[in-house]
């Protein structure tokens, strides 16, 4: 019997990584409570775990948790509630250097597989109108960090260091470096 994707999240981003690579797959998500402060790379695991588990498993599924998030130092820049938060968020991010972290877990008949991906990514520095233009796309709605480097988001990037859909929010090198096999569920 062939395996079946279950995806344990609601991530459009998430989706169409997949969808491109042809992959067919389900959605099912779960409302799981996220850890938000700690360090970023057990936290984003932790946090893939609790929705992969949370989607359950049943015979024949391999249930696929992520979780991504933006990192400086020990402070984590989490889905900015408002468009004040937003703009913080983009200020401060402005002309550094942050982290993108990427929590992996795969449940496979109550087993469990997991693993990470970090990207560093440089902001330009952001004048006023800029961030004011960027927050009145919207786009920041949801994401961590507060942007979307696939859309217009990319205009506040200088420059990416490792896996450019890491910080999209799926790095398919960490998930096929678990799940070699994953391609022959592409249609």
């Amino acid at each position: 019997m062939a395996e079946t994707l279950v995806l344990a999240s609601r991530s459009p981003q998430r989706r169409a990584i997949l969808e491109s690579l042809g992959v067919r797959f389900t959605v099912r998500a779960a409302d799981v409570v996220e850890e938000d402060s700690g360090v970023p790379a057990a936290v984003a695991g932790e946090n893939a775990l609790r929705k992969a588990l949370a989607a359950g498993g049943r015979p024949g599924e391999v249930v696929l948790g992520v979780d991504t998030l933006v990192a400086t130092e020990l402070r984590l820049w989490g889905k900015p509630p408002d468009e004040d938060a937003a703009r913080e968020t983009l200020r401060r991010l402005a002309g550094r250097t942050h982290e993108v972290h990427s929590g992996v877990a795969l449940v496979r008949e109550g087993a469990v597989t997991a693993t990470s991906a970090v990207s560093r990514v440089t902001f330009r520095r952001l004048d006023e109108p800029m961030i004011d233009w960027y927050i009145a796309s919207g786009e920041w709605r949801g994401r961590a960090g507060g942007y979307a480097i696939q859309g217009r988001g990319g205009a506040l990037v200088e420059r990416l260091e490792g896996d450019y859909l890491n910080v999209v929010g799926l790095p398919v090198g960490a998930l096929l470096d678990i799940w070699p096999n994953l391609l022959e569920l592409a249609a």
